[in-house]
């Protein structure tokens, strides 16, 4: 079930099922007043079914897209797939061992990506940093997580990257990856009943700039050297998570050094079972 925010023409913000290319808005209760609500039920897809509906919208240009996400925070892990591992060894020597050391490790690397309002949705825009000069989308395969730490389902992640910043120095990792506008979420949440393989999860990247393809490449999910499970079972250790949270798995795509986001680009990442997360890039 893909279950989606987003403004009705009064612009007010709703909550409604994604049927092939209907939106259905939900009539919320008291109950199951938000998004949220829906994601920390026991049952989340039995509790959307059980809400009436109003006249579907055709899907089209002129829906106005929120990211899928109330209070939770969004996390995120690093040096999951091999690419990705070479790739930050490739940004600085002096990070090379440590990225190495992470890659191999029991503990991965996990830290905080973004609050509600620096998360941006399908067709919204994500933002480069004006103090930054390679500057890149990193596609995520993202799990939807219930207060409980239980995997609801899956969305779309943008972990945007300021490469420069964190090359020079590993401690700049929050700078390079924590500002107004660096992640995206979307365009709604797939809720499950059963997760499927992570090896089945397809994932692709494409940049478009002046209206030409610049970027274009794939991975899936089975490249991962760690499972879902493991990433979560370390996030929720000692740590608590009142709303929920979304965790970021991990980029197996990653740009060479010849090749950064530039003002007016437009990313385009989809993951099988979910969708594609739509954004234009703008800096300053």
């Amino acid at each position: 079930m893909k279950v989606a925010k987003f403004l009705d023409a009064s612009d007010r913000i709703r909550v409604g099922v994604v049927r092939e290319n209907e939106l259905f808005p939900l009539v919320m209760t008291d109950e199951l007043a938000t998004l949220a609500d829906l994601i920390a039920h026991a049952t989340p897809i039995a509790a959307a079914e059980s809400l009436q509906t109003e006249p579907a919208i055709t899907i089209d240009d002129s829906i106005r897209w929120l990211p899928p996400i109330d209070d939770q925070e969004v996390w995120a892990a690093g040096v999951t797939y091999k690419r990705s591992q070479t790739a930050r060894m490739e940004e600085s020597e002096a990070a090379a061992s440590c990225y190495d050391r992470v890659y191999n490790a029991d503990r991965p690397e996990l830290f905080f990506k973004a609050t509600p309002h620096r998360v941006a949705g399908h067709g919204q825009p994500l933002r480069i940093r004006t103090d930054a000069t390679w500057n890149v989308p990193e596609p995520e395969i993202t799990l939807v997580l219930s207060p409980q730490m239980r995997i609801v389902g899956l969305t779309v992640g943008n972990d945007m990257s300021s490469r420069d910043i964190e090359g020079e120095n590993p401690l700049y990792l929050p700078q390079a990856k924590c500002y107004d506008q660096c992640a995206g979420l979307g365009p709604w949440v797939s809720i499950f009943e059963t997760l499927p393989a992570a090896d089945s999860i397809g994932v692709d990247l494409k940049i478009v700039r002046d209206g030409q393809t610049v970027f274009d490449q794939q991975t899936d999910g089975g490249q991962m050297a760690r499972s879902f499970e493991n990433l979560v079972g370390w996030l929720a250790r000692d740590n608590s998570f009142p709303a929920g949270a979304f965790l970021m798995t991990g980029t197996g795509i990653v740009p060479t050094s010849d090749f950064t986001l530039l003002p007016g680009d437009v990313v385009n990442i989809t993951i099988d079972g979910v969708g594609t997360l739509r954004n234009p890039i703008i800096q300053g």
